[in-house]
């Protein structure tokens, strides 16, 4: 029996350098109480679902799924060289488009996670309301705590 804090913990993963340092503080809580850690990449769809007239949107939808699962490989071979138990997931379609919170919300949700580490960029100004923010997103949805893990700020 473990006496860990959290048993279960999703870290969201995208390939960028601020979801690299949520996946080392997703390490770092697990590593002491042997919790296991799903990493998670949920492609983007919402981007490409606009009214351009035809045209077929596979392959570029293929292009994001294949950049999630390099973002999970590299995320699980982190873990597995820490000792870390850890699974991954790649979410290729979202029950709502566009709605990447929503997404990993539900993924916590099933999968029955008790904290959620999550990068988060930390734009201001014009760049954030114009690009969102998917973790002030997970946060407002969340029902399990959250660990935000802030990125480099960047100016408007």
């Amino acid at each position: 029996m473990t006496d860990a804090a959290y048993k279960k913990i999703v870290v969201a993963v995208d390939g960028s350098a601020t979801s690299d340092l949520a996946l080392t503080e997703a390490i770092r809580v697990a590593g002491p109480g042997d919790a296991e850690v799903l990493a998670l990449y949920v492609v983007d769809n919402g981007q490409i679902l606009f009214d351009a007239g035809y045209y077929d949107p596979t392959p570029v939808l293929q292009a994001l799924a294949d950049s999630g699962e390099r973002a999970l490989a590299k995320a699980a071979q982190r873990l597995a060289a820490q000792g870390v138990r850890h699974q991954t997931r790649l979410v290729r379609q979202q029950t709502v488009a566009g709605d990447i919170a929503g997404s990993v919300n539900e993924v916590v949700s099933d999968w029955g996670a008790d904290l959620i580490v999550i990068g988060t960029h930390g734009r201001r100004g014009v760049r954030r309301l114009v690009l969102g923010s998917v973790a002030e997103s997970v946060l407002r949805q969340a029902s399990v705590p959250v660990l935000l893990v802030r990125g480099k700020a960047m100016e408007a």
